[in-house]
């Protein structure tokens, strides 16, 4: 499918000023001047940020009120329970939270309801179970801001509810002691996009100084709201890069037995953003996916090497056994598209026996490959539970509102759903979103590459490519920098893995670069030797048999005109 390029162009006049007065490369300052990163205060708190550039959490709606009502909590012993979601950014933010109570001497304990069983959120049952065994105080996390009912049901049955979340807030905000969420519409706090962890860290943080202790009382947590926070796919910028800078170099050398425990059993031997998000985050989530998050809390929590090297294989274990019900799943999904008749805009699947623990992630693989939007769900008797994924110019969300005669529940955004029906109106759903999808023309939206600078070979050296590790950590709104090089003469090239990738080596005179394409090897019998093209993709280090040389992970590439 051909995608359309589009190229910042970075003023040269700013790039010199701050490549001098900074020492860094071009290449660099070309990406800060595009990133409108000019001012040295910008530059210094982007580049390096401390644990003074954290704002004041009291300015959190409701932030006092939770903190005294916690105090008077610990002060007279009474029972708290800390009630959170299965995904990485419910587990990282139960735990900060209640370690940290616990070193208050706090009696607290924790709740997290199971996916398959209980699904997303409070839910009543769970509820009157915590309020029977005497807990007078629930501190939600990562969840709550939409519990209306169950937090007044919490409250019918004597237990007062203080609602920790960064989700959107509906019209009317649940009827709790305090709720502390940075999206209501009456925030003064300066920054709306932290995670659930990242507000329970703001929680502890007030609590600290509240009670005036040390520093480290709170920061020492921030290993574990680094890992939920870039787990969470926030956008890492403002409060949140300063979370992530900062916590990603406590991991590397992390107190926290399960967190280094894990890291070794992930393989991964570099710390960073990409260690986190593709070795830490899968297994983590795959406890929760499986409908054993119980058991990634545990690893947070235990103190015994041996028991932390027990729960991590588990964990390993977990994330095999997700995969390859993942690619199952998705083999069967896409057998269905083949069999289609029609070219479909968009994909409603179905099938029985399909993990609806996993479906979400074959959704969003089903929308990359082919670049529709999806929909799958799993047959349970008669119910139909399922997810979708979307594509940039496509409203997912709007677009179910629209297809819900059908539905008994939906909710999401625009480029994620879930939704609920009866089995029985499954192809009745189908047709009906088919229908909307084909009136919307999805045909004609075009799939965007966004390409940071165009550059030449001679920019790039061994220095400048490490250099660009001071962007780290990458993630939401802070991607890897992805660089246009035109008119290159390919000097070999051959496809590898059965024909699945393609292997490069591309020519500037005087200067020669490899290239790797991931999932691109279909392109290798399109080009041959001597061909120029023009390519986008990221620069990267690599490293084989002890020696180090800059390699390109194309992106895309086309012929030069």
């Amino acid at each position: 499918m051909k995608k359309k390029w589009e190229c910042l162009v970075a003023e040269e006049e700013k790039v010199k000023k701050i490549a001098n007065a900074y020492q860094i490369s071009t290449l660099l300052a070309k990406i800060l001047v595009n990133k409108n990163l000019v001012e040295k205060e910008q530059i210094d708190l982007f580049l390096k940020p401390t644990r003074h550039d954290f704002y004041n959490p009291f300015l959190m709606p409701d932030m006092e009120i939770a903190v005294e009502r916690i105090r008077k909590a610990i002060q007279q012993k009474e029972k708290i329970v800390i009630y959170g979601d299965y995904d990485v950014d419910g587990i990282t933010s139960i735990t900060v939270l209640k370690k940290f109570l616990q070193e208050q001497k706090a009696i607290v304990c924790a709740y997290i309801p199971n996916r398959l069983e209980e699904g997303y959120g409070l839910n009543k049952k769970a509820i009157q179970k915590l309020a029977n065994a005497g807990n007078t105080l629930m501190i939600t996390v990562d969840c709550g801001i939409s519990a209306i009912e169950e937090i007044e049901y919490a409250n019918s049955l004597g237990m007062e509810t203080i609602v920790t979340d960064h989700h959107e807030p509906g019209n009317t905000l649940p009827k709790a002691l305090a709720v502390i969420d940075a999206k209501r519409k009456d925030n003064g706090y300066p920054f709306q996009q932290l995670a659930g962890v990242g507000v329970s860290f703001k929680l502890i943080q007030a609590l600290s100084e509240k009670e005036h202790l040390e520093e480290k009382a709170y920061l020492k947590y921030l290993d574990l709201v680094c890992v939920g926070t870039i787990s969470d796919i926030v956008p890492l910028i403002e409060e949140n890069r300063v979370i992530a800078k900062l916590g990603l170099k406590l991991v590397e050398k992390t107190k926290n037995i399960g967190l280094k425990t894990l890291l070794e059993v992930s393989g991964y031997s570099k710390v960073d953003s990409n260690t986190i998000s593709f070795g830490l985050a899968p297994r983590i989530n795959a406890c929760g996916r499986m409908g054993k998050a119980q058991e990634a809390l545990n690893l947070f929590f235990t103190e015994n090497k041996e028991e932390a090297k027990e729960i991590a294989e588990k964990l390993n274990d977990y994330n095999r056994k997700r995969q390859e019900i993942e690619k199952t799943i998705f083999e069967e999904a896409k057998q269905q598209i083949e069999e289609q008749k029609e070219e479909k805009q968009v994909f409603v699947l179905g099938g029985n026996g399909w993990h609806h623990g996993v479906i979400g992630i074959v959704a969003s693989k089903i929308t990359e490959l082919y670049f529709k939007p999806s929909i799958l769900v799993c047959f349970e008797n008669e119910e139909a539970k399922g997810s979708g994924r979307s594509i940039p110019g496509f409203d997912l969300y709007e677009a179910l509102s629209k297809c819900n005669t059908y539905l008994e529940k939906y909710g999401g955004h625009s480029m994620a759903v879930g939704v609920s029906l009866k089995k029985e109106n499954f192809e009745k759903f189908k047709e009906d979103f088919e229908k909307y999808a084909q009136n919307s023309r999805i045909c004609d939206i075009i799939p965007i590459i966004a390409i940071d600078e165009e550059i030449s070979l001679q920019e790039i050296n061994l220095k400048a490519v490490q250099e660009l590790s001071l962007l780290e950590p990458f993630g939401e709104a802070n991607k890897m920098p992805v660089f246009l090089i035109k008119n290159l003469k390919i000097y070999s090239i051959r496809a590898l893995s059965e024909g699945k990738h393609m292997k490069l080596t591309l020519q500037e005179n005087p200067f020669f670069v490899d290239a790797i394409g991931f999932n691109l090897g279909h392109l290798a019998e399109e080009y041959q030797i001597g061909d120029k093209i023009d390519m986008v993709g990221t620069l990267e280090v690599n490293e084989f048999n002890g020696r180090q040389n800059v390699q390109i992970n194309l992106k895309d590439i086309r012929k030069s005109y």
